[in-house]
């Protein structure tokens, strides 16, 4: 990846048991090409570890800090619901380079999820990289679409309150 391409925000990136191996080389890739990352776990391969617990670590750091997420679990899935629970998160569950493309043009999404069971380490390293060197569009109706999510989670915070 070249200079002009790299977002200067940290990268938090976190997995479960499904997505460790995969994590560990991609933060290696990531580290390699100087990004600045924050791993979050898991640190070690459990079987008995639990998704959410690290997609609302990541979530709530991205959230936090306005960076970039990625999240690793065996589909995606889990991951990208746990952490569009957090507000400010708008996580996306990419298997392609194009998904993970249009997600930044016209959702601005700040956390990438991948599943280990369907994407491989050279597919993963094409998505992240189309993903992270992709800007949010200007076209006015991405905007205005991305305000009314923001806009509603506010309202619903309010509400519960």
């Amino acid at each position: 990846m070249d200079d002009e391409g790299k977002n200067r925000n940290k990268i938090f990136i976190g997995c479960d048991h499904a997505g460790f191996n995969l994590k560990e080389k991609i933060k290696e890739y990531l580290i390699f090409n100087s990004y600045d990352i924050e791993d979050e776990g898991a640190y070690t391969y459990n079987p008995h570890d639990d998704y959410p617990d690290f997609a609302f670590k990541v979530a709530f750091k991205v959230s936090k800090e306005n960076g970039k997420g990625i999240l690793i679990c065996n589909t995606g899935v889990g991951m990208c619901i746990a952490a569009n629970k957090v507000k400010g998160i708008r996580a996306v569950n990419a298997h392609n380079e194009d998904i993970a493309k249009r997600s930044r043009l016209h959702n601005d999404t700040n956390i990438l999820c991948i599943g280990s069971a369907f994407v491989d380490y050279e597919l993963s390293l094409k998505i992240i990289k189309v993903w992270l060197e992709t800007s949010f569009g200007s076209e006015e109706k991405h905007k205005r679409r991305v305000e009314k999510i923001n806009s509603f989670t506010d309202n619903l915070i309010e509400e519960q309150n």
